[in-house]
């Protein structure tokens, strides 16, 4: 997405809040409310508007890519955007409702459900917290990844990981599941490796959720589809429904989502923290505390 941004572009989209000031008319939220961005601003009459598909609208506006975003320390955006936060939930702890909204989305469209057998491609932030749900969900749910750091701090929150260049998952898979294959497959390393992955191991009428940007085609088995009669699942940002699950699951639940949180920095910090994710650091998510 990055012929989307122009300069001088303000970035970020993950966020939490307190209300400093209201425009003209807003009457549902008061000064001093804490809250969370939702960052999608559709444009209400385009198709898929108009069938209650606002977050794949075609004419959207991601707000922090196509719009101002909130890394700055007063950041204005328009008021069907806010979510509420509990007293209980921390600011710091909420800057993370959005990429767990992500999470929520895609599990939900997974169809998850208790008993299932779920394998997440990819261990980065996103494919961390799709896990994480899953999971609480009640699925048996394993994660491939290749960076050493990752895959120590999944495994030291409960999450069970597999190397692919280690272990061969996909027999692995039929073993575990005495050759019934996974019941959901979530790609989201955005890797051909990946794309090669997921179609070894679902088994009959399993589903493949695609969560990653693949910026490029890439090869895809299909004739697993046809013999499997399997399903290929888009999924693409949220929907309001899944920023209220993922502040619920946050506000009442003992999944461990802040152990994801590597560093906290100032603004003063931002440029570290991307250098940091930009050359593969041991970092998982690094919050930037923009009131600091």
């Amino acid at each position: 997405m990055d012929h989307r941004v122009t300069f001088p572009q303000v970035i970020g989209h993950e966020s939490s809040a307190v209300i400093e000031d209201l425009g003209e008319g807003v009457a549902s939220w008061k000064l001093g409310d804490r809250v969370t961005v939702r960052p999608l601003d559709p444009c209400g009459q385009c198709p898929a508007c108009r069938r209650g598909y606002g977050h794949v609208c075609q004419k959207l506006k991601f707000i922090g890519i196509d719009a101002p975003g909130a890394m700055q320390a007063l950041w204005t955006v328009p008021a069907h955007t806010l979510h509420r936060l509990p007293d209980a939930l921390s600011l710091q702890d909420a800057a993370l409702v959005e990429p767990i909204a992500v999470a929520c989305h895609d599990v939900r469209l997974g169809e998850v459900q208790r008993g299932e057998f779920a394998v997440v491609i990819g261990g980065g932030p996103i494919g961390a917290l799709v896990a994480l749900v899953a999971q609480h969900k009640g699925a048996r749910v394993i994660v491939t990844e290749i960076n050493p750091f990752r895959i120590a701090l999944l495994r030291k929150i409960g999450l069970e990981v597999y190397d692919p260049r280690e272990t061969d998952v996909a027999a692995m898979v039929t073993a575990e599941t005495s050759e019934a294959e996974a019941d959901v497959v979530f790609e989201v390393s955005s890797s051909p490796q990946g794309a090669e992955l997921m179609t070894k191991l679902p088994g009959v009428r399993g589903r493949v959720v695609m969560v990653a940007v693949f910026p490029k085609p890439v090869p895809v088995d299909l004739h697993k589809f046809f013999w499997r009669e399997m399903r290929l699942i888009g999924t693409r940002v949220y929907e309001p429904v899944d920023f209220d699950e993922a502040i619920d699951l946050l506000a009442t639940t003992k999944v461990p989502f802040r152990s994801l949180i590597t560093d906290v920095y100032s603004l003063d910090g931002l440029e570290k923290g991307l250098l940091q994710m930009e050359q593969g650091a041991d970092v998982m998510k690094i919050l930037v505390d923009c009131a600091a």
